[in-house]
């Protein structure tokens, strides 16, 4: 105890103490280790799905709904449209998932995810990205290479997501999806979107 007092009386010492407390606080909020434990589930319903739409985006079909003539006409998909799809693989972290791409009946596109199981993590996001998806180490770091759009933070690790897209963005000019972690640069999983 006597050292640790003689430490601390000297200038020196005082400075050594201040400087590991700050590396520490720093270290901490940089690397956020408490998220490894935490995970958060959102579970979000399909968007723009009436009640008797299907999920691909066809009319669901009722048998007092059904045509009463050869004249009738087909009905208009009255729930999302599928345009792309792809199945998450992992980089950084573990990572496991569906991703879709779809036009709403109001025109306005989304990225959904379903069935997400990743690492949380610090200033995760999802990104809709021109880059090719890559397996192993190699693709990493590929997706802040091209164009990119941030459709914000990640909502939870896990569950069923929605991302919308800005309404001046062609959705054609992206092949790719990343849970991308913006503090380091390094995509924790990814899919390629295969168009429909």
């Amino acid at each position: 105890m006597g050292r640790m007092r003689s430490v601390l009386s000297r200038p020196a010492g005082v400075a050594v103490v201040v400087a590991v407390v700050v590396a520490a606080v720093v270290g901490l909020y940089w690397f956020q280790p408490w998220k490894i434990w935490q995970d958060e589930t959102v579970q979000e319903a399909l968007p723009g799905a009436s009640a008797g739409a299907a999920p691909s985006g066809g009319a669901a079909e009722s048998p007092s709904a059904a045509p009463s003539g050869p004249s009738a006409s087909p009905s208009t998909p009255a729930g999302p449209a599928n345009l792309a799809a792809g199945e998450l693989i992992s980089h950084e972290h573990e990572t496991s998932g569906t991703v879709r791409l779809l036009r709403l009946p109001d025109g306005s596109h989304t990225v959904r995810l379903e069935n997400l199981d990743t690492s949380n993590g610090p200033d995760l996001r999802v990104w809709l990205t021109d880059a090719p998806v890559k397996e192993g180490r190699a693709g990493w770091h590929v997706f802040d290479d091209g164009a990119y759009v941030s459709l914000g933070k990640l909502k939870g690790n896990k569950g069923d997501q929605n991302y919308a897209l800005p309404a001046d963005i062609d959705p054609a000019r992206y092949s790719s999806v990343t849970i991308w972690c913006d503090r380091f640069d390094v995509s924790f999983g990814a899919a390629e979107l295969s168009r429909a």
